[in-house]
């Protein structure tokens, strides 16, 4: 019955672009491992709050699979009418529609924690891979800091109100 329900999912998307809300959705349905990481890590972890070098017309996916998937996980895609690329994003001008998928293969197996129904990177790791590139991520970090109730330093704005005045003349 899965199987016939993303035949029906698939030919509804090769006749419309897929939409980012759905981007998310249709992982699910490969029957396949699978975790969102990278800047989905973020964006599942703060439950849509943090979004990161996207757009609607470019709306790169990361999701880490198993190695031993990846050719499979590039066919199921194909269903949809959507790209993918292994381990680099994709320029947008290389790539049909906004929504493709940026397989991030992983040779040993590898850790999936559950928000809201999605499978992530482990908090830790997510946090981990947002560190690397703090600047980016701070405001990610902010959300993560006061949502979960950990201690990771991270403030993107200043706490101190300014006292701007505009005057007439």
């Amino acid at each position: 019955m899965r199987q016939r329900y993303v035949e029906m999912l698939a030919a509804v998307y090769r006749r419309n672009t897929v939409s980012q809300e759905d981007a998310y959705l249709i992982p699910h349905f490969a029957g396949m491992e699978f975790a969102f990481t990278k800047i989905d890590a973020a964006y599942v972890w703060t439950k849509g709050g943090f979004q990161i070098a996207r757009s609607h017309d470019d709306y790169p996916v990361f999701i880490q699979v198993h190695d031993r998937d990846v050719e499979r996980w590039i066919a199921f895609f194909e269903q949809f009418g959507v790209e993918t690329t292994i381990n680099d994003r994709p320029n947008a001008d290389d790539v049909e529609g906004p929504v493709h998928y940026v397989l991030i293969p992983e040779t040993e197996g590898f850790d999936v924690a559950w928000v809201d129904g999605n499978p992530v990177l482990p908090l830790a790791a997510a946090v981990e891979q947002m560190t690397a590139t703090r600047p980016a991520y701070e405001p990610a970090l902010e959300i993560i800091a006061d949502e979960y109730d950990i201690d990771i330093d991270a403030t993107h704005y200043s706490a101190e109100p300014t006292d701007r005045t505009v005057s007439d003349g």
